[in-house]
């Protein structure tokens, strides 16, 4: 298929599929190699890890003013948000790897930083 720009264009999954020849988030990224497709499911499984820990983590409990306290957890929240939005985007792909990732990231993130079960 031809977009009108002398390219080739990839076709687009409407369903869940099972491969690792897709795109996630990236042009041309991870590609068809098997090592980039498991580069690409670590890389989705850590960020959903980290929208857990960002989403249980309580901060400025020193005696910093309000002002500056909001300010802090202003940032963090849109860094949370932002993360997550590429974790969405990621799963746009419809690859159930991603998808797998993903949900375990954030079971795995929930354990350790929400659930209190690890850490208190």
């Amino acid at each position: 298929m031809d977009p009108g720009n002398g390219g080739t264009m990839m076709m687009m999954h409407m369903s869940f599929f099972w491969g690792k020849a897709y795109e996630v988030l990236f042009s041309g990224w991870p590609g068809s190699k098997t090592s980039m497709y498991v580069v690409a499911l670590v890389f989705v499984f850590v960020l959903a890890l980290l929208v857990e820990f960002l989403s249980h983590t309580r901060l400025s409990k020193g005696g910093g003013t309000y002002f500056v306290s909001g300010l802090l957890r202003t940032f963090v929240h849109t860094i949370r948000v932002g993360l997550a939005y590429l974790i969405m985007l990621a799963l746009m792909s419809f690859n159930g790897g991603v998808f797998i990732a993903a949900t375990a990231g954030h079971a795995v993130g929930f354990f350790i930083f929400g659930s209190g079960v690890v850490i208190n």
